[in-house]
């Protein structure tokens, strides 16, 4: 009897150990240490896709808590279908120091249904798999990236980028393809690396928790077109970006911070990319998807203008906004809000990183 009550024992141990030891899971909220990406553990909404932390269609979308090390690192919702993310989420505590060197880029190895804790290189699944190949038809693999292959100027495009990370495992964590998307290459290296230098300011002066330490939630994602690389990969049409924190670094200025960008994945067209509402992104997501989109908890308000130079540092008070009211530059196009709610600017231009501003974003590479 008691070897039995010993068995019954073990098995519940293992029972409860399973979640922790995947990050291919069934909901992100398995893992407690993957649920802490989002804000108040609330996973974006996106009907017929995600619900109420559900994934809809289990045989396509996989919850992946990016597993690197030992540590769990940021969240990615994966679309094994077109063969890249929906969106990555993860928690900014501030920048890590330079970019690591000589990453190579990796996969994750249980979408293939191999058992293999992290996500590893294809070389290293080769080597844990007895020095064989393993056939990949869930993800993007390297070969996709391919110069013959890829003749469209095509970056592997980081949806986290490395230079949101706060370490170098972290950083190293972000080269993974199930955190990539095929980027257009101007466009990587140019506006959608501007907004990531001017994010990453921005959250490092604006985002101070009850420990006066930084900290943001960040979800990025990729809306997919009917154009594939290398016949496998889809190439997104669309590229979004949101964050949202608490500043709570004087008692003057405690109140929530939100915003969001979003660019289409072309060439430069002159168009520079504004700082938007997150109502208007929503709205701008509901266009795409065809369904009410929501992807933050309700703590993050959908109308809020806040004024900012262009080194991303607030200039004004956060300020509620009518339902219909406009704010900032009209127009249409990019980054315009399709006619919802502005982010009021002072300045005319989003200024392009360089070197001198101390702000290398770029990790992506060809």
């Amino acid at each position: 009897m008691m070897g039995v009550l010993n068995h019954l024992s073990t098995l519940l141990l293992l029972s409860l150990l399973h979640p922790a030891l995947s990050h291919v899971v069934d909901k992100f909220s398995d893992v407690t240490d993957c649920e802490k990406f989002f804000l108040e553990g609330t996973t974006p909404n996106l009907p017929g896709i995600l619900v109420g932390g559900t994934v809809q269609i289990q045989n396509r979308y996989k919850p992946i808590c990016q597993l690197f090390k030992n540590s769990y690192r940021f969240a990615t919702l994966y679309d094994m279908l077109n063969k890249i993310p929906v969106f990555s989420a993860y928690t900014f505590t501030g920048p890590g120091g330079k970019r690591p060197t000589n990453q190579p880029w990796m996969i994750e190895p249980q979408l293939e249904d191999k058992n293999i804790k992290e996500m590893k290189t294809q070389q290293e699944v080769k080597m844990l798999n007895n020095n064989k190949g393993i056939r990949v038809d869930h993800q993007a693999v390297d070969a996709d990236y391919s110069a013959t292959i890829s003749s469209m100027d095509l970056d592997r495009g980081h949806l986290f980028p490395c230079k949101h990370a706060p370490d170098d495992a972290t950083m190293r964590s972000t080269f993974t393809l199930t955190n990539a998307v095929p980027q257009e290459r101007g466009f990587n290296r140019g506006r959608w690396r501007s907004i990531e230098c001017k994010v990453r300011k921005y959250l490092v002066e604006n985002c101070k928790n009850n420990n006066n330490k930084i900290e943001a939630y960040v979800v990025t994602g990729a809306v997919p077109s009917n154009n594939k690389l290398n016949n496998r990969v889809n190439i997104p049409y669309l590229m979004w970006t949101a964050y949202c924190c608490y500043n709570n670094k004087d008692q003057k200025n405690k109140k929530w911070m939100v915003g969001a960008y979003w660019g289409e994945n072309i060439k430069d067209n002159g168009k520079i990319l504004t700082l938007e509402t997150l109502g208007a992104l929503e709205v701008k997501l509901k266009k795409s998807y065809k369904v009410d989109v929501k992807v933050f908890h309700d703590k993050c308000p959908r109308n809020v203008n806040v004024l900012e130079d262009e080194t991303g540092r607030n200039l004004e008070t956060v300020e509620e906004v009518e339902p219909g009211e406009k704010r900032g530059r009209e127009g249409s196009g990019e980054g315009s809000g399709e006619g919802s709610n502005k982010m009021a600017r002072t300045s005319g231009e989003l200024k392009e990183c360089d070197e001198e501003d101390g702000c290398d974003c770029d990790c992506d590479e060809k």
